[in-house]
């Protein structure tokens, strides 16, 4: 697995266990992720679905932190059930945000690709390894994303072959807002922004979570969606 966009390290010892919904079509593969989770500290697994409809009423009903889900299902696939569990309306009634891995078999998948901008936090492959899932699921839990910024390029370019205009609310970020902006892009961490534009990392937290607030948007991830997006990169 490689790095994360946005590296902030996160804690292992948060003051509740990261809650996770597994969903995959096959029992075998779930169980064997079940344990795996199961057995790290500061995870559990709320439940386990078997399609992406099943998952969809159990992000709902379990309220899970981190969802990992594979991407290609009977019923209703990984990126069909992204989109509704991110659906506008859904986000608006949760207390707290839910973090979504895309589960694959393909590296580079361009199905990867729509999840991501539909809410997903990045993608693994299913043969990845315990201490790379473990490192996934905290890494989410912290609002940063599971692909290299050069992986995470590769897709975006692929999806975004005429970029939108940026809307006006861009224009709203102040400069050193804006300075913020890129370096996430970048995939710099807060310390390393922190450095980068003479601020302490609790300012540059500040100003992520204005930018977030500014353009609507949800994480560190998807301010890469929406440069990406806009062309503004």
């Amino acid at each position: 697995m490689t790095g994360p966009v946005g590296p902030d390290e996160a804690t292992v010892a948060d003051a509740a266990p990261i809650g996770v919904l597994l969903v995959d079509d096959q029992e075998l593969f779930r169980e064997g992720v079940r344990v795996i989770i199961d057995a790290q500290p500061g995870m559990r697994v709320l439940g386990t679905a078997a399609d992406g409809r099943e998952a969809v009423g159990l992000v709902d009903d379990l309220r899970p932190d981190v969802v990992l889900m594979d991407i290609r299902m009977p019923e209703m696939d990984g990126v069909e059930a992204t989109r509704q569990i991110f659906a506008p309306a859904r986000v608006a009634r949760r207390t707290k945000p839910v973090r979504l891995i895309m589960l694959t078999t393909f590296n580079l998948d361009d199905r990867a690709a729509t999840a991501i901008r539909c809410g997903a936090s990045g993608f693994l492959l299913k043969d990845t390894t315990p201490a790379q899932l473990r490192d996934a699921i905290r890494t989410v839990h912290t609002g940063n994303a599971v692909l290299a910024p050069r992986d995470l390029t590769s897709l975006l370019d692929h999806e975004f072959r005429a970029p939108a205009q940026p809307p006006a609310a861009f224009g709203s970020l102040t400069g050193k807002e804006r300075e913020v902006f890129f370096a996430v892009v970048r995939g710099l961490s807060n310390t390393e922004i922190a450095r980068l534009v003479f601020a302490s990392e609790s300012t540059v937290k500040t100003h992520v979570g204005a930018i977030l607030r500014k353009l609507a948007l949800r994480d560190r991830v998807q301010i890469v969606v929406f440069a990406y997006e806009h062309g503004v990169v």
